[in-house]
């Protein structure tokens, strides 16, 4: 492998980090950058100019000079063994105790978040990417406080990891006097420290890619799989990856994007509240478009119907695996009335799943597995998945993908007070260092956040946009809710260290997302900022 300028560390690292961030670590991860960031960097700024003009009325559509990739027949490579059933995926942060838990649940596979459910502190990356090599090499441990032991069982579940989205930066991590992409860093650390491990495990380096746009994006991963490959003597098609289609513009080219990948793919994934919060943020300044309550978005709604059929009929035509998304219900082992409206609002959600041929699901909590089994062993017997059923009832059109009417949808006042409420609170978890968060019991992520602070947004700027009880949403009343529930909150959280502070950063964030004039595509874009200089921790 080139020896490239070496990566600067501008971060405190305890001596446990000297293991992570090697030089040849960091020569590995200065190649990635060196080969990939300007090419990272156009893309993000063709994001741009893609938005404004859509912004100006322009209608997304599939695109005329990919018609071939979407006409012809072909397929992806078929997936590995231990990929070829994923009925029950579970996720979670990259938290110690939390990985371990997670690998012992009886899913099948287990995705390692340093994205939506991960606050990313330094503290939190590199810890994370410690915790995962102990998991590879399967020495993984944990003690709590109270003494419990914690260690893998014998068959635990397959590991996947997701790095963060191109559009995010590692700050502590510098080339060139420049921030290196936060997708390449995870990835990077990840792969380098642990691809020849999983081989010789009979296993390989898994991902989630999220947040992709287009298939150029994907195509960018799928040269930087090539590049990294070949950088670790690794034989081509090692890595696979499953890409989330989390954003609406995507929807359009999941052939495009499987085409690009199709020697490094496992399929793909319905991340739903991402979807929510593109279709918000995507199409946020034409007139006609208002989002009610995010309770009342549901997988039945028309736009979230057609793109969660679409991607089955597409992943089955060509081969591969289409994932079901993450219900945001959790149980609650001390509220059995809790536990019951959470189990079968879960029910119902992964046997719509089964029912349209998914060929596995997402879950949140272990507890929620065997629901989650049962409802995919009715449609799909003893099979490992339903690729043979190729959807050809399915015909979705660019206007069904773009039908965001929610049928009898409102605006309520208890909406807008729980967005407020989810906000304030995740925005303060985050920056105490908490990537996933129960709220009211659901669990919250950078996701449903997102979704919270957009509506916020989209509500305060269109002039329309009222409450079913018949209140215009002004600034001025958006600040008195805000006001008090803020109250709520801090009465509850007052006893617990740096809270309060938090809280009140939280709220001078989520003022400057919501007032601005200018939609902020990303909130952890400015929130990291604020991680970054110390003055949430």
């Amino acid at each position: 492998m080139p020896k490239e300028k070496n990566i600067e560390i501008v971060a405190s690292s305890p001596d446990e980090f000297a293991s992570i961030l090697t030089m040849d670590a960091l020569d590995f991860l200065a190649g990635l950058q060196h080969e990939f960031g300007e090419r990272r960097e156009t893309l993000l700024r063709k994001r741009v100019t893609r938005q404004e003009s859509i912004n100006a009325g322009d209608r997304p559509d599939f695109l005329a000079e990919t018609t071939s990739v979407r006409e012809t027949d072909w397929k992806v490579e078929e997936p590995p063994a231990d990929m070829q059933k994923l009925r029950l995926e579970i996720t979670g942060p990259v938290d110690r105790k939390m990985i371990i838990n997670a690998l012992n649940s009886g899913a099948d596979c287990f995705m390692a978040d340093f994205e939506d459910a991960n606050s990313p502190t330094w503290e939190n990356n590199i810890h994370g990417q410690i915790n995962l090599r102990d998991t590879v090499a399967g020495s993984i441990t944990f003690a709590s406080p109270n003494g419990k032991q914690y260690r893998l069982n014998d068959d635990p579940a397959t590991l996947l990891v997701r790095p963060r989205g191109w559009h995010l930066h590692e700050q502590h991590a510098l080339l060139e006097g420049q921030p290196v992409s936060a997708s390449l860093f995870d990835f990077g650390l990840y792969l380098f420290h642990n691809a020849h491990a999983l081989l010789q495990k009979n296993t390989r380096p898994y991902f989630y890619l999220p947040k992709l746009e287009n298939h150029l994006e994907a195509r960018l991963w799928n040269d930087v799989f090539i590049w990294a490959q070949n950088a670790l003597t690794l034989p081509r098609g090692t890595i696979r990856a499953t890409v989330l289609i989390e954003n609406i513009l995507a929807a359009f080219e999941m052939d495009e994007i499987l085409f690009e990948l199709r020697e490094h793919s496992i399929g793909l994934n319905a991340g739903r509240w991402d979807y929510i919060f593109s279709a918000i943020r995507t199409l946020r300044n034409w007139p006609q478009v208002v989002f009610p309550d995010r309770s009342q978005i549901t997988m039945t709604v028309p736009f979230m119907h057609a793109y969660t059929e679409l991607m089955v009929k597409t992943c089955h035509r060509r081969g591969t695996h289409a994932i079901g998304g993450m219900s945001a219900f959790i149980p609650n082992r001390r509220d059995t009335e809790v536990t019951a409206v959470a189990l079968e609002n879960v029910r119902k959600d992964k046997e719509r799943e089964a029912a349209a041929g998914f060929d596995g699901t997402w879950v949140a909590h272990p507890d929620l597995l065997p629901v989650a089994q049962r409802a995919f062993n009715k449609h799909v017997h003893n099979h490992s998945d339903q690729r043979s059923q190729l959807r050809l009832d399915v015909n979705v059109s660019a206007d069904n993908l773009l039908d965001v009417k929610v049928p009898g949808g409102k605006i309520t006042d208890a909406g807008l007070r729980l967005n407020i409420n989810v906000a304030l609170q995740y925005l303060a978890a985050w920056l105490g260092g908490m990537g996933c968060v129960p709220i009211s019991n659901l669990m919250e992520d950078t996701a449903t956040a997102e979704i919270s602070r957009a509506q916020l947004w989209q509500w305060l700027h269109h002039a329309e946009a009222k409450t079913a009880e018949g209140e215009p949403i002004t600034t001025a009343l958006y600040q008195h809710l805000t006001d008090e529930e803020l109250n709520k909150i801090e009465a509850l959280a007052s006893r617990i260290p740096g809270a309060t502070e938090r809280l009140a950063l939280a709220r001078e964030l989520l003022d400057e997302l919501v007032m601005q004039e200018n939609f902020a595509d990303f909130l952890t874009t400015i929130a990291y900022e604020r991680l970054h200089d110390g003055t949430a921790l």
